[in-house]
C-alpha cells in the first residue's frame, strides 16, 4: 500500500465525537483516506453507505488479547488511530476507574496490531484543566501546568502512556485534543448533551404554556462561554493528524467564537418558538462561591415525561428521546460560578482556520436531530400551536 494512502481507526462510533470524525472521512477522496474502520461495543443504528467503512465491535475493557485477536486482521494497515471512547458518569472521581484501562488497552492492542501507524489521536478535554472543581484561569492554554487531580483526573494518566508509549515504540507519533462543551448529532445518548437537554427542556415548557426559564444561577445568565461543534472538532482532530507540523503537540477546540448565556438562551427559545423572559433570581442572586440553580433539573425532569410524549404524538420525534436528556449535567453547566473559555490560537498557528458561529451551530444540532427522527420538526411546531 502506498505511504500516501492513509487508512484510519475511528473508535467510539456511537458517540457524538467519533460518530462526526467518521462523518467528515467519508467526506474526503476516496484517494485520501482508502478505508475507514471504526468500531464500538455495539454496532451503529445508522449505516454509513460508503464502502471505505468496515465496523467492528470491540469492548476495550475487554482483555487485550481478546482485543488484539480482534483487531490483528482488520486494523493491519491502519495508519491513523482516533481514540473517543469515554464512559460517562456524573460523580467526577469514578471516571478513572474505567477511562484510565479503556484507554490503556486500546493504545497496546493497536500498537501492537497497527504495524503502518503513523498518529495515534486522543481526545480529552476541558477537565484536563480543572474546570469542573472550580475557577480557572481563563482563557485556557495548552501550556498551562497541570493542577493537584488528587488523582482523580484520568485525563493525565491516559495522556502520560500515550507519551511514554510513543516515545518506547518510535514508530508513531500523537496528538491531544481538548474540546469545551461538545455539541452536535449523535445516533445514542450522550452523558453531556448541552443543546439537545435544551431543546427538551424548552419544548415541555412549550407544552405546559409555560415560559422557558433559565434554570441556572444569575452569574452564569451574565456569563460568557464558549463550545466546542462536533463536526468542527472532527476537522480539526483530522487535519492535525494529517499534518507533519502537528505530530506530538496538543491543541484546544472551540468554535472560534464566544456568547453570553442570556443572549443565546433567548435566542435558541425564539428559534423553537417558546417564550423565554428576562429570569427573576431568587435562590442565588449575583455571585456565588458554589454551585447554584434556580430550577434542579433533575427534580424537574422526574414528571415530565408524559408531556414529552405527548408533544411527540402531536408533531413527530422519538418518545425514547426523552432518556437522553442530560439533566444532572445541565444542573453542573448553569450552576457555575466561573467561566471556562478556551484559547485556540495554537491551532490557528499550525494552520487550523475554521470558525463556526454557535448559535449556528445549537441551529444545526437541532435541525441533525429533527431530520433523523429524534425531534420533532420544527415545520409542525408552527403549524400547529399549542392550546
Amino acid at each position: 500500500m502506498p505511504l500516501s494512502e492513509k487508512v484510519a481507526f475511528v473508535t467510539g462510533a456511537n458517540g457524538i465525537s467519533g460518530f462526526s470524525i467518521v462523518e467528515h472521512l467519508i467526506r474526503t477522496p476516496k484517494d485520501e483516506w482508502i478505508k475507514i474502520i471504526v468500531t464500538s461495543r455495539r454496532p451503529p443504528p445508522v449505516a454509513w453507505i460508503d464502502p471505505r467503512v468496515e465496523f467492528v465491535a470491540v469492548d476495550f475493557l475487554d482483555p487485550v488479547e481478546n482485543i488484539v485477536a480482534k483487531l490483528k486482521e482488520i486494523c493491519a494497515d491502519v495508519t491513523h488511530a482516533f481514540f473517543t471512547s469515554y464512559v460517562h458518569s456524573d460523580d467526577f472521581k469514578e471516571l478513572p476507574v474505567q477511562n484510565v484501562p479503556l484507554f490503556r488497552n486500546f493504545l497496546d492492542a493497536v500498537d501492537e496490531t497497527c504495524a503502518r501507524l503513523q498518529r495515534v489521536t486522543l481526545q480529552t478535554g476541558g477537565k484536563y484543566y480543572g474546570v469542573h472543581l472550580g475557577p480557572v484561569k481563563a482563557p485556557l492554554e495548552e501550556s498551562f501546568p497541570r493542577y493537584d487531580d488528587q488523582g482523580y483526573n484520568f485525563y493525565y494518566p491516559q495522556e502520560d502512556y500515550l507519551k511514554e508509549l510513543s516515545a518506547r515504540s518510535k514508530t508513531w507519533s500523537w496528538n491531544i485534543i481538548r474540546p469545551n462543551a461538545i455539541n452536535g448529532y449523535t445516533p445514542h445518548a450522550n452523558g453531556m448533551s448541552e443543546v439537545f437537554t435544551l431543546a427538551l427542556y424548552m419544548l415541555i415548557c412549550r407544552e405546559l404554556g409555560q415560559p422557558a426559564n433559565f434554570p441556572g444561577n444569575e452569574y452564569f445568565w451574565n456569563t460568557v462561554d464558549d463550545n466546542s461543534y462536533a463536526p468542527s472538532l472532527a476537522d480539526l482532530t483530522v487535519y492535525v493528524a494529517s499534518q507533519d507540523q502537528c505530530k506530538d503537540e496538543d491543541f484546544n477546540h472551540t468554535n472560534g467564537d464566544v456568547f453570553i448565556w442570556k443572549y443565546i438562551w433567548q435566542d435558541f427559545a425564539a428559534y423553537l418558538g417558546v417564550e423565554s423572559p428576562d429570569p427573576t433570581f431568587e435562590k442565588a442572586p449575583g455571585r456565588t462561591d458554589h454551585l447554584a440553580c434556580e430550577i434542579d433539573m433533575v427534580e424537574w425532569a422526574k414528571d415530565k415525561r408524559p408531556h414529552w410524549e405527548r408533544i411527540v404524538s402531536k408533531y413527530g420525534g422519538r418518545a425514547d428521546a426523552f432518556d437522553w436528556g442530560t439533566w444532572g449535567f445541565f444542573n453542573w453547566a448553569a450552576g457555575r460560578s466561573w467561566i471556562t473559555i478556551s484559547s485556540v490560537h495554537k491551532a490557528r498557528k499550525f494552520g487550523w482556520q475554521r470558525s463556526d458561529r454557535t448559535l449556528d451551530t445549537w441551529i444545526e444540532t437541532y435541525r441533525s436531530f429533527e431530520n433523523a427522527g429524534v425531534l420533532p420538526s420544527r415545520s409542525a411546531l408552527h403549524t400547529f400551536k399549542v392550546k
